[in-house]
């Protein structure tokens, strides 16, 4: 018979190491919750903070199975893992969340657009395309989105597609084809459930990407939407989880078009860079809210204690090596502002090298304050 969690030296098994595992582990810390990792990367974030650290790989089936076959409850910090793995020790009785057939779904683009279609979840039409040669063959007309089914992450494997000459050095593997949405923001809402049914959702936020790379660099909470847009976000997340009767935390990604009409874009099962700024702005992060979902504990209040903007710290362009970070001494000076850097040693363009939150009262305030730390904190080699 398994455990159950009582707040004594509980283990959980974390498939992925990086800095959402290294900011789940300072949460569960206070728990006394003892988190194992494992991860390829033999320097991954987590390495030093975990209880133990195995460097393996997630996608091997032996090596997960054998990795989470003592621990209480297994979780994940990235949906690229094996499922198989997952499922065999779900019979053999080890709790597994988020759920397998959960992650099954998220793994494929295309399986996660039509189960928003069979659940009439409000998405953008889509068609799925075999490979490079059956879309040549489809002459579908510009413009459109086009999404790896399988491995894409962090912006690679997504491609706006404007003319024939975006068609040439295209990776030929199953794509979803995506109507492009002409939207006027994008939102993101953190949803989370226990094995109760117990579902919390925390209030949403607007996302600002960089255009280079596709990856969010800013972030606002709250988002400045109407009411009918709030209330209409949340319930659409909650929507979600509760169809794929989810355990865990899952970010939905949503886009808000010009007429009100919002729309789903993604979603990711795990801790999600959307929901950083929950460490300083909620009662409870979504780090503590993941291990409180997990382990069937009451789940925490959502509320916001105070507005907030996120700054993704990415590598800067042109640098590769042992990371230096320019005016860091100068930004942590600033009341209301606090900087989380995730221990990786090297940096390289573009790498998430770790964020920054600025709290305070006054939202159109921060975001002044958060653009000027973008451009004085910066990472270099």
């Amino acid at each position: 018979m398994k455990k159950q969690w009582n707040g004594n030296a509980y283990k959980i098994g974390m498939l992925g190491g990086g800095q959402l595992g290294r900011m789940f582990i300072q949460e569960a810390l206070n728990y006394d919750v003892h988190v194992h990792c494992l991860d390829p990367d033999h320097d991954a974030p987590c390495r030093h903070l975990a209880t133990s650290f195995r460097q393996g790989s997630l996608l091997d089936f032996d090596t997960v199975f054998a990795f989470g076959s003592d621990k209480d409850v297994v979780t994940v910090e990235i949906e690229h893992v094996n499922v198989e793995a997952l499922k065999a020790l779900e019979d053999k009785g080890i709790k597994v969340f988020p759920q397998p057939s959960v992650l099954a779904i998220v793994q494929d683009k295309g399986l996660q657009k039509e189960f928003y279609q069979k659940n009439n979840l409000p998405t953008a039409d889509f068609e799925l395309v075999s490979g490079k040669e059956e879309l040549l063959v489809r002459n579908l007309p510009f413009p459109y989105v086009l999404k790896w089914r399988k491995g894409g992450y962090d912006g690679k494997g997504v491609q706006i597609i404007k003319s024939e000459k975006d068609l040439k050095n295209l990776v030929d593997t199953p794509y979803v084809i995506e109507q492009l949405i002409p939207f006027t923001k994008e939102l993101a809402v953190i949803v989370s459930r226990n094995e109760q049914g117990e579902s919390v959702v925390y209030p949403t936020v607007e996302c600002e990407f960089n255009p280079v790379v596709n990856l969010v660099e800013f972030l606002f909470s709250p988002a400045e939407i109407s009411e009918e847009v709030e209330k209409n976000a949340r319930n659409i997340a909650l929507h979600v989880i509760e169809s794929l009767g989810m355990v865990g935390i899952l970010a939905v990604e949503l886009f808000l078009t010009a007429d009100n009409r919002i729309l789903i874009n993604e979603i990711a099962p795990r801790p999600h860079n959307s929901g950083h700024h929950t460490i300083e702005c909620c009662y409870t992060s979504q780090f503590e809210q993941h291990l409180r979902s997990i382990v069937n504990a009451p789940l925490g209040s959502t509320r916001l204690i105070t507005p907030g903007v996120m700054i993704n710290l990415l590598g800067e362009p042109g640098y590769e090596g042992i990371a230096r970070y320019e005016n860091l001494e100068k930004v942590m000076a600033q009341e209301g502002v606090s900087v989380h850097l995730y221990g990786k040693q090297y940096t390289k363009p573009f790498r998430k090298m770790g964020h920054v939150t600025v709290y305070g009262p006054d939202l159109a305030t921060l975001k002044t304050t958060g653009r000027m730390v973008s451009k004085e904190l910066k990472i270099k080699a």
